[in-house]
């Protein structure tokens, strides 16, 4: 078997290519590299995963230590697809490339139709063309908008997206539902929830926070502190999507959607709380009033995916605050 993995310069993908390598599966990973967030964090993430030096102009690059082959490009690209993709034999798909950030899309919303939608179609049509027949790929919390039933459950229509990323992400439901109905491929796709931890993005509350604290600058409270989210560390969403591949066969029938999150809100305020614990550092607060595009709360309802897969993630949010302040006073040098 040979795992295709999009996004694998990203803070899931690397944690889920990571996790597959260890246990013995050989894996492509796929990623464009982009400059949405500091492309450093991004290289540093391929060494840990023996990808040493990336080279201008380059495609293909093989890990000098693990069975690992990076290819480095556009996934609305049709002609990567054709010339290095397909030569491989990739066998079977995890889909979590994409342009992410819901304040992001309002400031650059074609980046979002190119990768999310265009890119998506490429995978879909690559599993059509190659027989790949169990895609899981990643959706997202956001599809929600601003639904007021918690906690979030699948039946929801999810049809008054308030982003342009939380509709581009519906829209990737709709289509693989599309080409199952057309073409038979089975998916499923995941509703991540407010996932933290080592390596995570730097334009999400734990580093912009954890940052903040150790440089004595404030941070931004939006809503005035009156939010919550269902963070979710990272080991359980990458256990609970590796739980879903290995029972594919079993699980993967149709085109499900499943929320994969922790299904235990955290206030923001608490949140804050842990950060200040952990770095021993109170923060400065500047309160403002609600993002565009942001909701209120966050509630995953997890049974869907509990019953498919016994999912049941364990890691709650003090412990995974201190996992990830010990990993960024690392990366960073903080003694």
């Amino acid at each position: 078997m040979k795992i295709l993995v999009t996004g694998a310069a990203g803070f899931i993908g690397f944690h889920l290519s990571d996790k597959l390598i260890n246990k013995g599966y050989e894996v492509v990973g796929l990623d464009n590299i982009n400059d949405y967030y500091i492309q450093q964090l991004k290289y540093d993430r391929l060494k840990e995963l023996g990808i040493h030096e990336i080279v201008e102009g380059k495609v293909q690059y093989q890990s000098d230590s693990k069975p690992f082959t990076f290819i480095k490009g556009d996934l609305e690209d049709v002609s990567l697809w054709e010339n290095y993709i397909k030569p491989l034999g990739i066998t079977h798909i995890i889909h979590l490339a994409a342009q992410a950030g819901v304040r992001y899309s309002l400031e650059n919303p074609r980046a979002y139709i190119s990768s999310n939608i265009s890119g998506f179609l490429n995978v879909l049509e690559f599993c059509r063309e190659q027989k790949i027949n169990h895609l899981i790929y990643a959706s997202s919390s956001s599809v929600y908008g601003m639904n007021s039933q918690q906690p979030f459950s699948e039946s929801e229509r999810c049809d008054q997206p308030v982003s342009l990323y939380a509709a581009t992400k519906r829209a990737n439901e709709m289509m693989a539902f599309t080409y199952h109905h057309l073409y038979g491929i089975n998916s499923m796709g995941l509703r991540f929830f407010t996932v933290y931890g080592p390596w995570g993005r730097p334009d999400m509350a734990p580093i912009l926070f954890t940052k903040a604290a150790y440089e004595g600058k404030a941070i931004k409270v939006f809503n005035h502190g009156n939010q919550s989210r269902d963070f979710t560390y990272i080991d359980d969403i990458v256990n609970g999507i590796i739980s879903i591949y290995e029972k594919k066969e079993e699980v993967v029938k149709g085109a499900p959607v499943c929320n994969i999150g922790n299904g235990s809100p955290v206030d923001l305020m608490g949140f804050i709380r842990a950060i200040e614990k952990e770095t021993g550092i109170e923060l400065k607060k500047e309160y403002t009033d609600a993002q565009p595009g942001d909701v209120a709360i966050t509630f995953a309802d997890t049974s869907k995916l509990s019953k498919e897969v016994n999912y049941n993630p364990s890691v709650n949010i003090s412990e995974g605050v201190k996992k990830f302040i010990d990993w960024y006073k690392t990366y960073n040098k903080i003694k």
